[in-house]
């Protein structure tokens, strides 16, 4: 398993311009958890946000939810998708302004990240190999460290990407040699930070490496290895990136030896998503 690291998670955790959780997104949350939930206060909270009200209808219409009727209202959402489903859609609704100022960085950054999700929440329905609300999130979430360190030193960030392009490399080790941490790091430590739940935390901690043990429990195994997948679909299709990575083969990948998932269906798979990403694209943007 990998090795905590202690000094940069006391540095996030006790950082005070780390972007935070998104108001509508944590009220939603808390409302969820608690016993007495419905609707009405649910339709209520979101309402409160307009831009992320709107942006939950577009997603919650999209091919993605194949919903037989167009959902016209925030109440006939939480009815037709139902509570945990919404909830996903309004986290990810509301996080896209952690991925402020909105330039071309932030558009690839958080297009590739909801790619993932929506990506990720495929493989997890298909396979039931993990919930596919809670797949969704981990894919959403996997790369926010890196939004994280753009946001806190732009200058340094793009000295990375600049190291990617320019020298033909591969993001974590132009990452690597700019930067002491990884974004897997600092991604699962801000996940901690926002009271997110700890299988979330171990999945962005390990959706690279992927080091377990046959002692370590199957679900978050799976969980990781559904979000390395989701990662890899994203790549190879060019979706948050500059260009498709067309020598990549999920099927034949350890997450797919992890997940037990055998090459035809990773591939069938891959082609589910790339049919509804694009037919859907514009509802994500």
């Amino acid at each position: 398993m990998y090795i905590m690291n202690k000094e940069l998670e006391h540095a996030i955790m006790s950082a005070g311009d780390l972007p935070t959780i998104p108001v509508v997104a944590m009220k939603v949350m808390q409302l969820i958890e608690s016993e007495n939930a419905n609707a009405d206060e649910l339709a209520k909270i979101v309402a409160a946000d307009p831009a992320v009200a709107a942006r939950v209808l577009k997603i919650s219409n999209s091919s993605f939810y194949g919903c037989q009727r167009q959902i016209q209202s925030l109440s006939m959402a939480i009815v037709i998708l139902g509570f945990t489903t919404l909830k996903s859609l309004v986290v990810a609704a509301s996080v896209k302004q952690v991925y402020k100022p909105f330039g071309l960085t932030e558009q690839m950054l958080w297009e590739h990240s909801f790619g993932a999700g929506l990506a990720a929440r495929i493989i997890a329905t298909k396979t039931r190999l993990a919930n596919p609300e809670e797949a969704f999130l981990a894919g959403l979430f996997h790369d926010i460290g890196k939004t994280i360190m753009n946001s806190l030193d732009r200058d340094k960030f793009q000295l990375v990407m600049q190291k990617c392009y320019n020298d033909g490399i591969s993001f974590d080790l132009a990452e690597k040699s700019i930067y002491p941490f990884s974004h897997d790091e600092v991604g699962a430590y801000v996940i901690r930070k926002w009271n997110f739940p700890d299988v979330l935390f171990t999945t962005i901690m390990q959706h690279h490496k992927l080091e377990f043990s046959p002692d370590d429990d199957a679900y978050i195994v799976h969980l990781t290895a559904i979000v390395n997948l989701a990662d890899q679909f994203c790549r190879k299709l060019g979706i948050g990136i500059r260009e498709p990575e067309e020598n990549l083969y999920p099927g034949k990948s350890k997450a797919a030896e992890l997940a037990n998932i055998g090459e035809e269906t990773v591939n069938e798979l891959l082609e589910t998503f790339n049919e509804a990403f694009e037919k859907d694209r514009q509802a994500f943007a």
